[in-house]
């Protein structure tokens, strides 16, 4: 039987009752907290967009932020039931989502940069893995296998003397150059500051879209952070 929470989280939008915390997800039909779920509207013509600020106006339907949830809601047909209207759904919606949540990602690590909370440069690199009080250290998914092997140990080894580090592989070199404004950018630091915990927030929640196994994946954001953020803040 479903109770008051269901009726909630299909009937009541953010903006009208800043205190509800859960949605239904129209893939699972399950109500999860709105952190772990992405918002989605009906564009002016009659697209389905998603909204990861959860800000744009009219109805909104969510869904589990996992990959799959959202092909499965494209397949089965969802949004249309969910919205009861004929919306257009494109089949590329799933690869959108990415390319947004990696956008968000990415905009964050510019920002943390522009605060100076990012360590370019292989020699300053190491220098900080071994002096410095880094949040993260992060290396270009395309690098070569054994590229930044010995920053990696001298990394985890830290983290086994108690720092909290985290090692970012979500990105291509392309992508650093852009957001870091450097060229052939392989591996970077991130230090310690609210910049740097806005682009951890979005980088777990994109690993989160990302995982073969929401499950796990889940498990291991709430160890690391507690909570799942709003994407796009």
């Amino acid at each position: 039987m479903q109770g008051p929470a269901t009726d909630i989280a299909r009937n009541r939008e953010p903006h009208a009752a800043a205190a509800v915390t859960e949605r239904l997800c129209i893939a699972t039909r399950e109500v999860r907290p709105v952190g772990e779920l992405i918002r989605f509207v009906v564009g002016p013509e009659g697209a389905v967009v998603p909204d990861l600020k959860r800000r744009l106006p009219g109805r909104g339907v969510w869904i589990t932020a996992h990959r799959r949830f959202v092909e499965s809601a494209v397949r089965r047909r969802a949004f249309g039931r969910a919205f009861n209207a004929d919306v257009r759904v494109s089949s590329d919606l799933p690869d959108e989502l990415e390319r947004l949540l990696e956008r968000s990602a990415l905009d964050a690590l510019s920002i943390a940069r522009k605060a100076g909370l990012v360590v370019l440069g292989f020699a300053k690199v190491e220098a900080a893995v071994a002096a410095a009080p880094l949040v993260a250290l992060i290396r270009a998914r395309d690098a070569g296998a054994e590229s930044g092997h010995r920053l990696a140990a001298a990394f985890k080894r830290r983290a086994d003397d108690g720092a909290k580090g985290k090692i970012v592989e979500a990105f291509t070199s392309a992508q650093l150059d852009l957001a870091l404004g450097r060229l052939n950018v392989v591996h970077a630091a991130l230090l310690a500051g609210r910049a740097s915990e806005t682009f951890l927030a979005r980088w777990r929640f994109l690993e989160s879209f990302r995982a073969d196994n929401p499950g796990d994946r889940d498990r291991g954001s709430r160890q690391q952070n507690g909570t799942h953020p709003e994407p796009g803040s």
